[in-house]
């Protein structure tokens, strides 16, 4: 696990190498074992390739990066992990290819030298990685399926500039970055964020989770992003529902063996829920005499706490368990360093948990977690995609079936009758219609506290833009719903969440169930095998874990994961709070006296709190930190 930066400047100046060595400085936390980069002119263009390594597969200084291929037709920064490496290289060695390392880097330049693109397919891994070929002048930047590492990207005066996080970004252009207004206004009115190519900074992006983008130095022509990879959809009716049991707890198990592929010490982050308890579990099933060190935060006193499932899973696989139990003044005293480390706003508190349980790790000496995300996206968890699951149902006319489902669904805990019909007319509902149907749920698309005129203006497109799915998939509208989560939008914050807390303590963290043969096989099987008819959520996962997790853990009916009471950590540091939100922004779009006044009656209990407080509190800071 690494950082990367680099890109090619139309115009040299002194002050490059400088500013290179800062933005290798940004992100040194991604990789604190080694570190390097190399500025090479062409053409009177210049070139910078960096890099910072976090050494987790051959520890050797074989892995320094940048690193060439044999030819030296190739040379790449990589961000990631390739965990088949050790197949590919034997291919690749019958093929005729030696190597110099045990290294996956060397791998994926090898697979890329003699497939190119056609290698993409073939890893095994997550990964974001600049290649560039020496002999056509051009650089090519990839992103894993499901981004789980981050790739960000800008133009400055002719110049290409890439890198892993943010920060990196800044320091290597010579302006200042403004303001994204339409993702301020997405974040603060709808909680929307990572959810497209746009990041909260003007015209720095995101490379999409499965793309790919080319620079060519000759013609200064960046490609617009083309997917390398989109998932197939099709219904396959070749499997029953144990047999596809069976074969989804083969596939979960190789996935567990490949994910455990490491030269350095592992744990797994454990919340408790059926997810991490399934990692956890399976981590024992193929490794019976393997340590393994559990990491679970611990919400002492709350109905929140998953204390005792926790416990559950350490004494039935005979883990090494380690707790952690914040407090409210806790969060106040690591806040700015978790929004820094996040580089842009993020949903919830919640992620506080994620970051203290990463730093635990990292007291206890381990380099490598294994983590449960991604596994409700792939199996219809939450709470069940109910209004999704029900257009399906009625686009096939099976209406009968459609009551009795939304009859079943609204008897597990956390649910009613009420929600799945308000979430069923959201999905058959556009526009206006929708609209009407918001604002009586007290959603509007412009709060009290934002000044619609400044908006506007400002060509701000004022509408909640994740309210429909962007996979049209009739009679298959669960479906579309998870591969649009796993691959365009939903998954990549959580992803960021767990990248940049774990790469803040220089821990990589390893999501097993998020690989393509997993999520393809996944998304092909029938809606009704992810949530049942009496609507049970990850109904086959539960079954293929029969034997290898608790019952207990299989048969649980909730869900909480890495939850903190949120309410009571803002309400108990209100003052400090206050005194932020007080802060004069200077952006138009924003009432700050309106919005301190709603604080204030929230904080008092005369209004209903919601998530929307800690977004007022995270942009703010934000702002504060990364814009003043």
């Amino acid at each position: 696990m690494c950082g990367i930066l680099g890109g090619v400047w139309k115009q040299v100046d002194n002050s490059l190498e400088d500013r290179v060595k800062s933005a290798l400085l940004t992100i040194r936390h991604r990789g604190p074992n080694d570190s390097g980069y190399e500025i090479t002119s062409i053409n009177g263009n210049c070139l910078v390739l960096g890099h910072t390594r976090l050494s987790i597969i051959d520890l050797s200084s074989a892995g320094h990066q940048p690193m060439y291929s044999h030819d030296r037709k190739y040379s790449v920064v990589f961000n990631g992990e390739i965990y088949n490496y050790r197949e590919l290289r034997v291919e690749l060695s019958a093929l005729g290819y030696e190597f110099r390392s045990d290294s996956d880097t060397e791998v994926l330049l090898t697979a890329w030298q003699h497939w190119k693109e056609e290698s993409l397919p073939r890893f095994v891994g997550m990964f974001a990685f600049v290649l560039f070929d020496h002999e056509r002048g051009t650089i090519s930047c990839v992103r894993d399926a499901f981004g789980i590492k981050p790739f960000f990207y800008t133009h400055e005066h002719g110049s290409f500039i890439f890198a892993s996080e943010v920060p990196a970004i800044k320091a290597l252009k010579k302006s200042k970055v403004g303001l994204n207004w339409q993702r301020a206004y997405d974040y603060l009115a709808h909680g929307d964020y990572d959810s497209n190519e746009q990041t909260f900074f003007k015209d720095v992006f995101h490379l999409p989770p499965g793309n790919i983008i080319r620079y060519s130095i000759a013609t200064e022509e960046l490609t617009t992003p083309e997917a390398w990879y989109s998932p197939l959809l099709e219904e396959r009716t070749d499997l029953s529902f144990a047999d596809a049991a069976d074969e989804l707890r083969e596939r979960f198990l190789s996935s567990i063996r490949l994910h455990l592929r490491s030269d350095v010490p592992l744990g797994a982050a454990l919340s408790g829920g059926l997810d991490s308890s399934a990692v956890v579990c399976a981590m024992r099933y193929v490794e019976p005499d393997m340590p393994i060190h559990t990491f679970s935060y611990i919400a002492k006193g709350s109905s929140l706490s998953e204390e005792h499932w926790a416990d559950q899973v350490n004494e039935y696989v005979r883990a090494h368990a380690n707790k952690v139990v914040v407090s409210p003044s806790e969060l106040i005293r690591d806040l700015d360093d978790m929004i820094r480390v996040q580089g842009e706003p993020f949903g919830s508190t919640s992620i506080y948990a994620q970051y203290r349980v990463y730093q635990l790790a990292k007291e206890r000496g381990i380099t490598v977690t294994l983590d449960g995300q991604g596994a409700d996206e792939m199996l219809a968890g939450y709470l069940g995609y109910p209004g999704q699951r029900i257009r399906s149902l009625i686009e096939s006319g099976q209406y009968s079936r459609a009551v009795r489902f939304l009859n079943n669904w609204s008897k597990w805990p956390g649910r009613s009758v009420k929600w799945g019909v308000g979430s069923t007319l959201g999905q058959l509902t556009t526009g206006a219609v929708n609209d009407v149907l918001r604002r009586l749920d007290g959603r509007t698309n412009v709060p009290a506290w934002m000044h619609e005129g400044s908006l506007r203006d400002a060509q701000v497109n004022c509408e909640n833009s994740r309210r429909h799915c962007p996979i049209d998939l009739r009679g298959r509208r669960l479906t579309a719903e998870l591969a649009a989560s796993l691959h365009r939008r939903g998954l990549q914050h959580l992803l960021r969440h767990g990248d940049r807390n774990s790469m803040r303590f220089s821990i990589e963290s390893r999501v097993p169930f998020l690989t393509t043969e997993l999520s393809q096989f996944l998304l092909a099987l029938p809606e009704h095998y992810l949530i049942s008819d009496k609507g049970e959520t990850k109904h086959v996962f539960r079954a293929a874990m029969r034997g290898i997790v608790p019952d207990d853990i299989l048969n649980r009916r909730d869900k909480v994961g890495f939850e903190t009471p949120e309410r009571d950590f803002l309400v108990q540091n209100a003052d400090k709070l206050r005194v932020w939100l007080r802060e004069d922004l200077k952006l138009p779009f924003l009432s700050s006296a309106r919005l301190l006044t709603e604080f204030d009656s929230i904080v008092a209990g005369t209004k209903r709190h919601s998530s929307q407080v800690w977004r007022w509190v995270n942009f703010y800071r934000w702002h504060q930190m990364f814009m003043d």
